[in-house]
């Protein structure tokens, strides 16, 4: 066809030159019949096949246009929708609030956007709506268009629900419960009071280890559900760490009432769970605060709670406490000794003392025991028993027992002078790094790169041998490659089995000064003493008695035991790096020392080739 387009046909035609990047046409392209029914139906088309919903209203609320997406989007056919008049509801709750928001934004003269949800029998969507007050033909109409959003929507609840709820358990997360904390602490009258119980799960990390992960998963699943059984709406609970819960009790008449309720909960939770054909028993350790008695903010109340949880978590487990000052003293002096000891690993301030271990006939020293000590910022030591725990706890116990083996190493020559060339060495390991596959690997190669491994003693307590642990299976192998003795130290302390200690090739046992004190005055004490020297004797293990102080104690062991090996203060106390000197003295040693020490022999050369050699 050439020529001008036939009548009653529309066409949009580019200018010949005018093609930029692309096609492009200006309003005098568009050739439009003469016809106005024509030019109608064409923008009536235009309108009906926008993918954008698009209704006209007037000013009673009736629908004068509705096109294609639009009646999709009410579900129902755009003739009955225009047909309905204004004074009969529509079926659809969705198009009677479309009536309602027309008239108003006719009556305010202003346009209004607002996000509709509307329900059909295929599922339920969002749209994002705008009314536009329109003058056409001087009629006052709402210009209304509809852009559907509800996969928007749906990312936007998916990233909500990501940021402010656990995935796993479905509970609140921690910023949910702390906002909401606060804003009862922001807007509550001043009679207002609310507990916050934190909640951590027993050996959680044993049920993962043991069961797997999918089964500890489960079990927070059913730890969470116990634990939303019967909260008030008032009440929120919430999962804040992995085994940790938080409970928010609101409100709450007197400390009476939450003991009895927290109580019932720590009951509630040692019933036995089944989760993937196991039955699973569990405990919990919770510390409880109480707003507004011990604290003004969300985040004091929370670290009260924790500080009384780990109270519990150190003395009994399965249990509870509320808060008190007390608590909050020793939490302080506990964050002391932390930091102080996380400086003193930086600084290098940890120092060893040594303990001989000494024929009880001819005090001949057979051995010495390293025993760590820290010096705080005055120069005073401390014993082992204010910082060990906390180390082992704050996972620095691995870095501290390599610090002891290279002061060992540093020291090695003035050790020969004082208590014999060659003499061996033990150094304590705890029962948590015994069972460390990565750790005790890397301290089996530091022992061997000493270049003298067989000097060394290696103490656990009789724990790494009876749990179930890869000690025996993994580690002790490379220990005795390398010739490196075991002790088992403590012995009678822990619960060990016959059955365990059978399987056990310990070179040495110590047992434990609970049973030395005052041996001579308890044949009860006796009697388990005479047991233990026999399972020594039939295990081929060296017995030595830990913790000897007086003279009756040591009389008793020569004359009614064949124990032959002894440690303690009536010995000699624990001698320090710094006031060593050649010939056995120690600078501040005004007695004279029952111990005496093997004539020197000649002693070896240590390659100083790594940070352990000399």
């Amino acid at each position: 066809m050439s020529g001008s387009p036939e009548r009653n046909e529309i066409s949009v035609v580019a200018r010949e030159g005018d093609q930029q990047d692309g096609l492009q046409s200006d309003r005098k392209d568009f050739r439009f019949d003469d016809n106005i029914s024509s030019r109608l139906n064409f923008l009536s088309e235009v309108v009906r096949l926008l993918p954008t919903g698009v209704t006209v209203q007037d000013e009673q609320g009736n629908f004068v246009l509705v096109n294609a997406a639009a009646a999709a989007q009410f579900d129902m056919p755009a003739d009955d929708i225009v047909e309905t008049a204004s004074s009969a509801p529509f079926p659809s709750r969705e198009l009677n609030d479309r009536r309602h928001i027309a008239r108003r934004a006719l009556q305010s003269a202003k346009a209004r956007v607002s996000e509709e949800l509307v329900r059909t029998d295929h599922g339920t969507k969002a749209y994002l709506t705008t009314h536009e007050p329109v003058l056409i033909s001087n009629r006052k109409l709402v210009l209304s268009s509809s852009v559907d959003i509800s996969q928007q929507k749906a990312i936007e609840q998916e990233l909500f629900r990501c940021a402010y709820y656990d995935g796993l358990t479905g509970l609140p997360t921690r910023r949910v419960i702390e906002q909401h904390a606060n804003s009862l602490i922001r807007e509550g009258e001043d009679s207002v009071r609310f507990a916050v119980a934190f909640l951590d799960i027993d050996n959680f990390k044993h049920i993962n280890d043991y069961y797997g992960h999918a089964s500890g998963d489960g079990l927070l699943v059913e730890v969470a559900r116990r634990l939303g059984l019967g909260l008030r709406a008032t009440d929120m609970l919430s999962r804040i760490s992995g085994d940790e819960f938080l409970l928010l009790l609101n409100p709450v008449q007197s400390d009476a009432e939450v003991a009895d309720y927290i109580e019932f909960v720590l009951q509630r939770l040692k019933a036995p769970f089944f989760i993937d054909g196991s039955e699973l028993f569990a405990s919990a350790s919770i510390g409880v605060s109480i707003y507004p008695d011990h604290g003004d903010s969300y985040e004091v109340l929370r670290q009260n709670a924790d500080t009384a949880m780990y109270r519990i978590k150190n003395e009994t487990k399965g249990a509870a406490a509320i808060f008190d000052a007390g608590m909050q003293r020793e939490a302080l002096a506990r964050m002391e000794i932390e930091q102080s000891l996380r400086l003193a690993i930086l600084d290098r301030r940890f120092c060893c003392a040594f303990q001989p271990k000494v024929d009880i006939k001819t005090r001949q020293v057979k051995g010495i025991e390293a025993l760590v000590r820290l010096r705080n910022d005055e120069g005073i030591i401390q014993a082992p028993g204010t910082f060990i725990d906390l180390a082992v706890e704050l996972g620095l116990i691995d870095e501290l027992t390599h610090l002891v083996l290279a002061e060992i190493m540093r020291s090695i020559d003035l050790i020969d002078d004082t208590f014999g060339t060659g003499v061996g060495i033990s150094i304590n390991v705890a029962a948590k790094q015994a069972g460390n596959v990565a750790f005790m690997t890397s301290f089996a190669r530091a022992l061997e790169e000493t270049g003298c491994p067989t000097r060394f003693i290696v103490e656990v307590t009789e724990d790494a041998f009876v749990a179930k642990t890869r000690f025996q299976a993994e580690i002790l192998p490379i220990l005795r490659r390398l010739g490196v003795g075991i002790s088992i130290d403590d012995f009678g302390t822990g619960c060990s089995s016959l059955s365990a200690l059978a399987d056990i090739t310990a070179d040495e046992i110590k047992i434990d000064r609970s049973f030395i004190v005052d041996i001579h005055k308890r044949p009860r004490s006796q009697g388990i003493l005479k047991a233990i020297e026999s399972l020594s004797d039939a295990l081929g293990m060296t017995v030595i008695a830990e913790g000897v102080e007086t003279f009756e104690e040591l009389a008793y062991l020569q004359a009614a035991t064949r124990i032959k090996y002894a440690q303690g203060f009536y010995f000699s106390e624990p001698v320090f790096l710094e006031e060593l000197l050649p010939g056995g003295r120690t600078v501040s040693d005004t007695r004279k020392s029952p111990v005496s020490r093997p004539v020197q022999e000649s002693r070896p050369a240590y390659s100083r080739a790594n940070r352990y050699r000399r």
